[in-house]
C-alpha cells in the first residue's frame, strides 16, 4: 500500500510541475490565469490573489491551469488567445519543459550520488562465430552502434538486436576513437542442452567503468534524460509499425503496479535506499515520458495546440484567415473524449492483467 501511495503522489507532482510550467510562463508574459490549482476533485484551500485564484484539492492526481480564453475567443486583452504567437508557443512548450526538466533534475541527484559510470565494452568473442578478425578488439569501450549513441551500458544490447547482419560500429581504443563499417556478425542459431534454441552474435560484453567527476556526473545526467527521449519514440515506432500489441501497454494502473514491484521487490530493492533510488529513477523516466507524449501533434494535447498555432500562422500569412477558436475547441474535445476512451480501455487491460496474476 505504501508504494501505491507513493506511486500516485509520484504521478500527481509530475501533473502539477506540467502545470506549474504553463502557470509560470503565463504570468511571466501577461497572459490571465484564472485558477491555478494543485490537486484535483473537492476544493480544501482557496485564495484569490491579484486576478488568480488559488486553489488545493483532495486528490493528489494533478492539477491545472485554467487561462482566459483558453478554449473560447474572449474579449479581454490579456486572454491567452489575444496573446502573440510566440507567446502561445513559450507557454504551450512549457509544461513538457518542466517535465523534462524534472526528470533532468531527479537524473541529477542520482548521478549526483554515483561514484563510477558503466559504459558497454567488448570482453572478448565466443568460439565457433568467426569474430576474432573482425576489427573490434576485447577493451573497446562502445560509443555506437549503426549510428545509435551509446548513453547507458544497457544501449548496447537493445540496438544489437534490432541491427542487421553487417553493423558499423564507433569504439573507443586506448584513448583513440575508432569506426569500423559493416562489421559482418549475423545472429546465429545455438541449441543448449536444454533444447532450447536462441541466437547469438559472438559478442562478450563487459561493463567498462567511468569515474565520476563532477563533469562526467552532468554528462551522464544529460544523457540518461536523453537516453529517455530516444526510448518513448522507440517504443512509439513499435505501436506504430504493430510489433506492440495492446497488453503490452501500460496506464497509470499498470505504471503504478510497476512502482510498486520495483519497491517492494528484494532482489531489485533489497533496501529503503535502493527502493528510493529505483522508484526516483523511474520518476525521472516518467517525467522525460510525460515531455514526449505532450509535444506530440495530436489534439488536446500541448503539441496538438502547437500545430493549430502553426497552422493559423501560415493561414494569416497565405490568407489572412485564421481557423476559429470555436471550430478549434471542437478538435480538441474530441481529440480529448478519444484519449479518455484509450486510457480507459488500456486501463481495463492493466486490470484484466493484474486479476490474471
Amino acid at each position: 500500500m505504501l508504494y501505491i501511495i507513493i506511486a500516485i503522489l509520484i504521478f500527481g507532482i509530475l501533473i502539477a510541475t506540467h502545470e506549474l510550467g504553463h502557470f509560470l510562463t503565463a504570468k511571466l508574459l501577461g497572459v490571465r490565469v484564472n485558477e491555478f490549482s494543485i490537486g484535483m476533485g473537492p476544493l480544501l484551500f482557496q485564495r484569490e490573489k491579484g486576478d488568480t485564484l488559488y486553489s488545493i484539492r483532495a486528490f493528489p492526481i494533478g492539477g491545472y491551469c485554467a487561462m482566459e480564453g483558453e478554449d473560447d475567443d474572449s474579449t479581454d486583452p490579456r486572454a491567452f488567445g489575444r496573446a502573440a504567437g510566440w507567446k502561445k508557443f513559450i507557454i504551450l512548450c512549457a509544461g513538457a519543459a518542466m517535465n523534462f526538466l524534472t526528470g533532468l533534475l531527479i537524473l541529477l541527484i542520482l548521478c549526483g550520488q554515483a561514484t563510477a559510470f558503466a559504459m558497454p565494452g567488448i570482453a572478448g568473442f565466443l568460439e565457433g562465430y568467426g569474430l576474432e578478425d573482425c576489427g573490434l578488439q576485447a577493451g573497446d569501450m562502445v560509443l555506437s552502434v549503426d549510428g545509435h549513441r551509446m548513453y547507458a551500458y544497457n544501449d548496447l544490447t537493445l540496438f544489437l538486436d534490432r541491427a542487421g547482419d553487417r553493423v558499423d560500429w564507433v569504439v573507443e581504443r586506448n584513448g583513440q576513437r575508432v569506426e569500423l563499417k559493416g562489421v559482418d556478425m549475423p545472429p546465429q542459431a545455438r541449441t543448449g542442452e536444454d533444447g532450447q534454441t536462441t541466437y547469438y552474435r559472438g559478442l562478450s560484453i563487459n561493463r567498462v567503468w567511468v569515474p565520476a567527476t563532477l563533469v562526467t556526473k552532468v554528462q551522464f545526467a544529460w544523457n540518461s534524460a536523453l537516453d529517455y527521449v530516444r526510448l518513448v519514440w522507440i517504443s512509439l515506432g513499435e505501436i506504430l509499425r504493430g510489433a506492440v500489441g495492446l497488453r503490452d501497454l501500460s496506464g497509470p494502473v499498470g505504471i503504478v503496479e510497476v512502482m510498486t514491484e520495483v519497491g517492494s521487490d528484494p532482489q531489485l530493492s533489497p533496501t529503503p535506499l535502493d527502493a528510493a533510488l529505483n522508484l526516483a529513477n523511474l520518476a525521472a523516466l516518467i517525467a522525460v515520458n510525460l515531455a514526449v507524449m505532450n509535444l506530440l501533434p495530436l489534439p488536446a494535447l500541448d503539441g496538438g495546440r502547437i500545430l493549430f498555432l502553426v497552422l493559423n500562422g501560415v493561414l494569416y500569412a497565405l490568407f489572412r484567415r485564421r481557423i476559429s477558436p470555436k471550430y478549434e475547441g471542437y478538435v480538441h474535445l474530441t481529440g480529448l473524449v478519444l484519449l479518455m476512451g484509450l486510457m480507459a480501455v488500456v486501463t481495463l487491460s492493466d486490470v484484466g492483467k493484474l486479476l490474471g496474476h
